[in-house]
C-alpha cells in the first residue's frame, strides 16, 4: 500500500537521507518535503500524510510547536521527531504530544525499525 510521507527538516542532507532510507523499503511511497514548521503545516493540509518526520530545531516555527499544531489538525498521522537535540526536556515534550522520537544522525536501520513498528500497529 502506498503511503504519503512528509519529511520536515531545514537540512537538505538530512531530508535526502530520510527519503533514501524510506524509499529503500517502500519505493512506491509518496514523499513531500518541507524546510520549516510553517511549510509543514501548509503541506500537510493538502497531502494528509500518514507519517510526518519532523526536525526540532529549524528557522521560524520549531518542530515541537509545529508538531502540536499538526497533532491537532491530523490526529491520525504518525509524527516522529528526528533531532540531534536529545535533551530529556525535548523527549518529555515529545511524549506529552504523543510523538515518536529518533536521534540524529539518522541511519537506515533506525528508519526501518521505526517504519516496521508503525506498520505493525496499523
Amino acid at each position: 500500500m502506498s503511503r504519503q510521507i512528509l519529511i520536515v527538516d531545514d537540512s537538505r542532507l538530512s531530508r535526502m537521507i530520510s527519503r533514501q532510507c524510506i524509499l529503500s523499503l517502500h519505493a512506491d511511497w509518496r514523499i513531500e518535503e518541507a524546510t520549516t514548521g510553517e511549510e509543514a503545516i501548509e503541506k500537510a493540509a493538502t497531502t494528509h500524510p500518514w507519517l510526518i518526520l519532523l526536525d526540532v530545531n529549524m528557522p521560524g516555527m520549531g518542530g515541537l510547536a509545529a508538531a502540536a499544531i499538526l497533532r491537532e489538525s491530523h490526529p491520525d498521522a504518525h509524527i516522529v521527531l528526528l533531532t540531534a537535540n536529545v535533551q530529556h526536556s525535548v523527549q518529555a515534550q515529545a511524549d506529552r504530544l504523543g510523538l515518536g522520537f529518533l536521534a540524529k544522525p539518522i541511519k537506515e536501520p533506525q528508519i526501518h525499525a521505526m517504519l516496521s513498528g508503525l506498520e505493525s500497529n496499523v
